[in-house]
């Protein structure tokens, strides 16, 4: 730059050409319609075509709102799926525009008023591009959806009712699949839930409903299901028929830690497995686990309903026993998703003590689990009346004395003086018949306790079931050791915080909205 200062040459200065506006006459720099931005929105009102208002028809029990001809989308206030369905409702007349931002604008939420504000690009005069903002307001007239309307009207005026039963002496499993309901949202168009006999009763208003609601038990537990319906009412000049339908669910009736002798057929089926074998999950298939060699199958709804077989003994009939002596026989190993590991252990009876010198030496799959002195739940094959006639088929059977199934904590627990768990399971709105006495009512109670003990002590069953932290515990100051070993116990990073607003928080939020 000096070389060429000096020499008296100068680079020329680029300039931008400029073009009065047509209108007014101010220099612009040009544009396809030749006026300037003010002129243009003064003349063109790109927004034109747009309603300013619109309605929408929402119902107040279930928060839901009308997608014509007849579907119902649920969606709070402010949220994105509400902004999704009031851009959808507009769609049709938006197809000139391009929307570049959507956005609600506060109001009170009983004004039964929503007000969305758009961003939209329009082509104006000769190709010019113009942006403008433009403010809709909707309109919410309440009305009642079908399935709400008649819940308000009769909330026995039911279309479809889902008949869960499982015949089994306890209630562990339907406290596991009502945890999987709540945590998939699988209940939530139930008109109403009872407590049966032996199972739950689940009416919904709609067949779909239903259907839908029993393909989600199919794929969470093994089941057989069938339909029947009920005429209700024939119009007989418009050919219309109404009727009940009514599903029948039968859950398989073999559970997990049950003990089973398979059947010589579906024993061959499935490898010359067992024939003593150990449930030891339930899922959409039966894990079937054999604890002297550790071989695992997997038998689906299917091949169980084609050849159905019993449980030989269940987890009410658990003995407990105290670990005399363990000689590990194989390390610890992974087998079907849990880990297991071959032992030879010497355990007597807890309730001989005193009485007897009976001492077992028995084969079990929890070695790695079990020290000496440790307490463990298991059958008493030894001392049980078995009457089973799976048992017969098989000549010359050699039945073991004891089968462990897992580790006891009962001692550990009596000793433990801290009350209470740091965490909550949520429940669905069961109706249940207390007239059915006192003893019902603790057998519930029991089977809950266990339930909750098992989803302590096993990591899987935890598996889409949703463990809430409680506010209200408060932990002992007491050690809930004994012997320097701790209490299965949940860790804290599986535990959901609850949601709760409290009235400073609102008040906080309404001083922002203002």
């Amino acid at each position: 730059m000096s070389d060429l200062a000096a020499s008296g040459m100068f680079l020329p200065s680029q300039t931008v050409g400029t073009v009065l506006c047509c209108i007014c006459g101010v220099p612009i720099s040009p544009n396809p319609a030749n006026m300037c931005v003010r002129c243009l929105r003064s003349r063109v009102d790109i927004t034109e075509g747009l309603p300013r208002h619109a309605s929408l028809v929402y119902c107040p029990e279930c928060r839901s709102y009308l997608q014509p001809p007849r579907t119902w989308i649920r969606a709070d206030l402010e949220s994105k799926e509400l902004l999704s369905f009031c851009l959808r409702r507009l769609k049709p007349l938006t197809r000139h525009f391009r929307i570049v931002n959507a956005e609600f604008v506060w109001t009170e939420p009983h004004s039964k008023r929503i007000k969305l504000r758009l961003r939209v690009q329009r082509e104006a005069l000769n190709g010019a591009i113009l942006e403008q903002s433009h403010l809709i307001e909707f309109t919410q007239h309440d009305n009642l959806c079908e399935s709400c309307s008649r819940s308000q009207a009769n909330p026995d005026q039911w279309v479809a009712a889902v008949q869960l039963r499982q015949h089994v002496s306890h209630r562990r499993s339907f406290f596991h699949l009502e945890q999987l309901i709540l945590h998939h949202g699988a209940a939530a168009r139930t008109l109403r839930i009872k407590e049966a006999d032996r199972g739950i009763d689940f009416f919904f208003g709609n067949r779909s409903h239903a259907i839908k609601f029993v393909d989600f038990i199919s794929s969470s537990v093994p089941v057989q299901s069938r339909c029947d319906k009920q005429l209700v009412s024939h119009d007989t000049k418009s050919n219309t028929y109404n009727y009940k339908h009514t599903f029948s669910v039968e859950i398989c009736p073999i559970c997990r830690e049950d003990l089973i002798c398979l059947p010589p057929k579906v024993a061959n089926t499935l490898g010359n497995i067992g024939p003593l074998v150990l449930c030891t999950k339930v899922s959409s298939s039966i894990t079937l686990l054999n604890p002297f060699t550790l071989r695992t199958v997997f038998l689906d709804a299917k091949q169980y309903w084609g050849s159905p077989f019993k449980a030989l003994l269940s987890s009410r009939q658990l003995v407990e026993y105290i670990v005399l002596d363990i000689e590990m026989e194989s390390s610890e190993m992974a087998v079907g998703g849990s880990k297991y590991a071959l032992a030879y252990v010497q355990v007597a009876r807890v309730s001989d003590f005193g009485k007897n010198d009976n001492i077992f030496t028995v084969k079990t799959h929890i070695g790695h689990l079990l020290n000496t002195g440790d307490y463990a739940l298991g059958y008493d094959l030894y001392g049980a009346n078995i009457n089973d006639f799976e048992i017969d088929k098989y000549k010359g059977l050699d039945l073991p004395n004891v089968i462990l199934v897992k580790k006891s904590y009962e001692e550990k627990r009596q000793k433990k003086r801290g009350k209470g768990r740091s965490w909550k399971l949520k429940s669905l709105n069961i109706e249940i018949d207390y007239t059915k006495g006192k003893m019902d009512e603790e057998k519930r109670t029991d089977d809950y306790e266990v339930f909750l003990r098992e989803l302590e002590e096993n990591p899987e069953l935890r598996f889409n079931i949703s463990l809430y932290r409680d506010n209200d515990y408060q932990p002992s100051e007491m050690t809930s050791t004994v012997g320097g070993d701790e209490l299965p116990s949940i860790p804290i990073d599986e535990l959901i915080a609850e949601l709760a607003i409290s009235d400073e928080d609102d008040h906080n939020s309404d001083s922002m909205a203002d």
